[in-house]
């Protein structure tokens, strides 16, 4: 029989999950932020906007790890575990979208603000657009796989397809809108924050954030390959 001393040795890191996140949205919230005019109390949503972004990232990345595992062995729990990492990947990159819209809404599209463009230049802004492109490829790797009922030829395809839609999110979000004119932060001349030069006090609460954000995706996706796993009786290697 587990004694608490080895169920907090096993789910430890969910705890800390829990501890980093709460830990976040009291110092995000409540700590001293630099005070840029074109950004004002609205850089603590880096705390939540590109953390996420990051948790996503991070997300993806177990999920095409789990897609080569299938093809080179043929296991289907690394299918499930690939779709399941996927899945929640892309409600942190939805999530990650929306702050960032919110964000945008008050600087980029208010009036008042410094930072104010025309809805032109936003509806151009290349790291909406890439991002965009990004989230469809995933959101068309669940539709192809639910179209097609043969298990292993839905693996199989859906493993090559992962890996090809891996290889189009880091050029559409981090390579292509950094060689093309934007308002993004990260870009030479652009008015926002410049996340190379994050105060140290921000960093207090920026990494811990990440680690939080990734580990709760992480907790999610778990729970799902679990719940999955059982679903379909499958034995694990």
């Amino acid at each position: 029989m587990a004694t608490p001393k080895d169920y907090m040795q096993k789910q430890w890191w969910k705890i800390l999950s829990i501890v980093l996140l709460i830990y976040t949205f009291i110092a995000g919230l409540l700590m001293p932020v630099p005070r840029i005019p074109q950004l004002q109390e609205t850089i603590r949503n880096l705390y939540f906007h590109v953390c996420m972004w990051f948790a996503m990232m991070i997300l993806f990345t177990i999920s095409v790890i789990n897609a080569v595992k299938y093809l080179r062995n043929g296991l289907l729990v690394f299918d499930i575990k690939a779709r399941q990492y996927a899945v929640v990947g892309i409600v942190f990159g939805l999530l990650g979208y929306l702050t960032g819209t919110i964000w945008m809404s008050y600087t980029w599209a208010d009036p008042n603000n410094p930072a104010y463009a025309s809805f032109s230049s936003i509806a151009r802004e290349p790291k909406l657009i890439g991002a965009a492109i990004a989230l469809l490829v995933y959101f068309a790797y669940l539709i192809l796989r639910d179209s097609i009922q043969d298990l292993d030829k839905k693996a199989r395809i859906s493993a090559v397809y992962n890996i090809f839609a891996y290889t189009l999110l880091f050029p559409s979000i981090w390579i292509l809108p950094r060689l093309l004119p934007s308002l993004h932060p990260g870009k030479e001349g652009n008015p926002a924050l410049n996340f190379n030069d994050i105060s140290p006090t921000m960093r207090l609460v920026f990494y811990p954030a990440v680690i939080g954000w990734t580990l709760l995706g992480l907790w999610i996706a778990t729970l799902k390959i679990r719940l999955k796993i059982l679903k379909e009786k499958i034995i694990l290697p």
